[in-house]
């Protein structure tokens, strides 16, 4: 008697010991939960340990036969779910969703030393009649240095060269339970002429620095007065931030290490030198 054959998933193998499976032709949920049963079983003989399953948004009917086979949900994008499950019988090791969500504040100041603020039309300061500085998420893939210049340009229209990282503050339970990282820049203008963004900011404007300190809220409120006095003291020469050098990673990538600069000219030299 011939035993019908059931045709497993197709992977890729990690560098990890699991395999991930980007599922691409529309399938009938029935038949998938066949197939990925049989498939479970070749990967535990295999001594496979974590399968991820990418799941792309057209495909979602077969979301709920991938979680009656043992699958989680890891995390979400625009288009597409991913899915995982520990096969073997020894502590799950799987590494978690990313817990943190990047944002940026930008210190920008001209020679008349006035610090460009925004009013905000929603979020927490609408309405409130505070100047803050130009703040905003750094998208995926992007570099916290780039994020800085490109959310001054996108609320001000003002032209910024990145200079450093004066100071960093990590919150927990902020967005979707997300832990936030908060990286306050040094920015030097490049262009002085404002264009608000219509759609988010109210009004931006050049305000001289010690009127910007001196509003109530930044006063009242710690961590603001906190990165006020920062600012100060890296007006009057008596603090050094992190700036930036372009360097590689051990799989060669390209990236940036941010840190103290005042050796940097040490450093850069000895670097150059290498190269």
């Amino acid at each position: 008697m011939e035993v019908e054959r059931i045709e497993l998933l197709s992977g890729v193998e990690d560098q990890y010991g699991g395999v991930v499976v980007n599922i691409e032709d529309p399938m009938d949920s029935m038949l998938f939960s066949s197939i990925l049963e049989a498939s479970i079983f070749n990967w535990r003989q295999q001594g496979k340990k974590g399968v991820w399953i990418k799941l792309p948004i057209q495909h979602s009917n077969l979301v709920d036969s991938a979680v009656k086979s043992g699958f989680r949900y890891h995390h979400a994008e625009p288009d597409y779910l991913m899915l995982v499950r520990w096969i073997p019988d020894t502590p799950d090791t799987l590494p978690a969703n990313a817990s943190h969500r990047i944002g940026v504040g930008a210190f920008v100041l001209n020679n008349n030393k006035e610090v460009l603020v925004v009013q905000e039309i929603g979020g927490k300061f609408g309405g409130t009649g505070v100047w803050k500085m130009p703040t905003g998420a750094v998208n995926e893939g992007e570099d916290i240095c780039d994020a800085a210049v490109r959310e001054v340009k996108e609320e001000t229209g003002i032209e910024t060269k990145f200079v450093e990282v004066l100071a960093f503050r990590e919150s927990h339970k902020s967005f979707f339970e997300k832990s936030d990282l908060f990286c306050l820049c040094l920015l030097q203008p490049q262009s002085f002429e404002i264009q608000n963004q219509v759609s988010e900011i109210v009004a931006a404007k050049w305000m001289p620095f010690e009127d910007y300190a001196a509003q109530p809220f930044m006063q009242d409120n710690e961590l603001f007065n906190l990165t006020t006095k920062i600012c100060f003291s890296k007006l009057d020469g008596n603090y050094t931030g992190f700036s930036t050098v372009r360097t590689c990673t051990s799989s060669g990538k390209k990236t940036y290490l941010y840190f103290n600069n005042r050796d940097a000219n040490h450093l850069l030299a000895s670097k150059q030198e290498q190269a």
